[in-house]
């Protein structure tokens, strides 16, 4: 079974340890006003944290501040 969840990127920084690499963190999209589009989202991904260290400078710019993006969870086997 695989799982969705949307995601808004609200950090890309350079990683402390390494500046050549960028420490990027998504935040589950919440919101309560059942009007909004994203309430749905809101429901069943009410709160979350994916946060990845990125060395490729082409990947890391692809995840600009307060960008949305819908993140897929799928079994690797």
């Amino acid at each position: 079974m695989a799982v969705r969840a949307k995601m808004t990127v609200t950090q890309n920084k350079p990683q402390t340890a390494d500046p050549e690499q960028r420490d990027v963190v998504l935040t589950a999209v919440y919101t309560d006003d059942p009007n909004d589009p994203n309430h749905s989202w809101s429901k069943y991904t009410p709160c979350g944290q994916v946060m990845m260290t990125i060395g490729n400078p082409m990947a890391s710019e692809q995840f600009e501040l307060g960008k949305t993006f819908f993140v897929d969870f799928t079994p690797a086997e």
